[in-house]
């Protein structure tokens, strides 16, 4: 879509625009609230302050959509569309697919969560190792990278999906 139309589109279809970039709806309104925007720019700064900070409970419930790094999002949906191609990197694994699979289990085991990284842009090795870092962080630090992660994810899907 183009910024102009999101700019003037009616407030339901711009939430629904914004709803597979992050699935947090206080995000959704606080963004579709700020329009109209002078530049896709303008946008993206102000989405990466909306709903700032996130609340553990839209982190959980944004989680939710997201499938373990390494799994391919299956569905027609638009979020499984953007999951698929960020993971596009990850390429056919072997060993490395494996150590993931094992240490989203023990992430998911530590936190009770599924492990949430940007993986656009970065390869599974250096996945992997974020992984495996960030296993030893407590739950306070976990959950703020994993705000931070979420608002990342939202904000290149953002740019992927408002053009100029």
């Amino acid at each position: 879509m183009k910024l102009e139309e999101f700019n003037r589109a009616p407030r339901e279809q711009a939430i629904a625009v914004l709803r597979p970039c992050v699935d947090i709806a206080r995000w959704c309104d606080d963004v579709v609230d700020a329009r109209p925007f002078g530049s896709v720019d303008e946008l993206a700064a102000s989405a990466a302050s909306a709903a700032t900070p996130f609340t553990d409970d839209e982190i959980e419930a944004a989680l939710a959509h997201h499938p373990r790094i390494g799994d391919r999002a299956e569905g027609a949906s638009a979020e499984a569309s953007l999951s698929r191609a960020e993971q596009a990197g990850l390429g056919d694994l072997d060993a490395v697919q494996r150590a993931l699979r094992d240490g989203n289990l023990a992430y998911e085991e530590r936190f009770g969560r599924v492990f949430l990284i940007r993986a656009a842009g970065r390869s599974a090795d250096e996945i992997l190792s974020s992984l495996r870092a960030r296993l030893q962080h407590d739950d306070d630090t976990e959950q703020e990278i994993v705000a931070e992660q979420l608002r990342q994810i939202a904000l290149l899907r953002l740019r992927g999906a408002i053009a100029s």
